[in-house]
């Protein structure tokens, strides 16, 4: 026998896991740049002109956003061909690390380098982060959804919204507030769409167009930061748009069965 044919088949990695381990990759990589681009100048004082920690932050944030596009792409491999029996495991736990280690900690230094005396506030903001995807991956582990919709922001658009908040640099208690509401919609029950077909390509076009935007910001490029602000500002909107649509959508189901059944009991 050969070494596969001897290989317990739950050992074996399918193609979908090999691009979720890429995922996690991503995620490890993204706490790396995030702490010797951006903590560790801050701490020593090595960065006075700021430049190594705008491209660390890009580099941070461009990693979660490769993370996204491997989370996006295994799910659809794993639908076409084959995925190993610990696929879903491997999956939450790579998520666990790009969008939730690696937001949170993002935050966490955030909140370092914007002023020592939020560091226990920060800290507390990346924590609710963190366990929010937590108990999102746990619930999603746990509870079966209609086909085509999550229970919940899901944990790579709240990473993403959650990291666009602090590039937008709003003063620092509303980005807190921001950061704990995204927190919150990632462990609601509201109904978010799965992104396939052409909310798949719609999804990968605006990650693709969202690294471009912080490649330009990061290399100081004309108007690159007016980009990244743009681009960080459409990412808070469709965080707030989508869950008013689910809510109306909700809420006319609702009156449309009520309005059935007074129908219904009409002689």
């Amino acid at each position: 026998m050969d070494d596969e044919e001897e290989m317990p088949l739950s050992l074996r990695l399918s193609i979908a896991d090999t691009l979720t381990l890429g995922n996690a990759t991503c995620g490890f990589m993204a706490v790396y740049f995030t702490t010797t681009g951006i903590l560790i100048p801050h701490l020593t004082g090595g960065d006075e002109s700021g430049g190594m920690a705008r491209h660390s932050a890009a580099t941070a944030v461009i990693l979660m956003l490769c993370a996204a596009i491997f989370d996006l792409f295994d799910g659809l491999v794993a639908r076409k061909l084959r995925s190993s029996p610990m696929g879903a495991e491997l999956d939450n736990l790579s998520d666990l690390i790009s969008f939730g280690l690696a937001p949170a900690y993002f935050v966490l230094v955030y909140g370092m380098v914007a002023d020592d005396a939020h560091q226990r506030v920060a800290a507390v903001g990346a924590i609710v982060v963190l366990l929010a995807v937590v108990l999102r991956l746990a619930r999603f582990s746990c509870v079966t959804m209609k086909d085509g919709v999550f229970q919940g922001m899901p944990s790579p658009f709240g990473a993403l919204t959650v990291v666009s908040i602090v590039l937008l640099e709003l003063p620092f208690f509303a980005t807190l507030l921001a950061i704990i509401g995204t927190a919150w919609l990632m462990v609601s029950r509201v109904e978010y769409p799965k992104p396939r077909g052409r909310l798949a390509v719609a999804m990968l076009s605006w990650i693709v167009l969202s690294m471009a935007m912080l490649a330009a910001w990061a290399f100081e490029a004309p108007s690159g930061t007016l980009l990244l602000q743009t681009g960080c500002a459409l990412q808070l909107v469709m965080g707030a748009v989508i869950p008013l649509f689910a809510t109306a959508r909700r809420v006319n189901t609702f009156r449309g069965n009520r309005r059935e059944a007074r129908t219904a009991q009409l002689p």
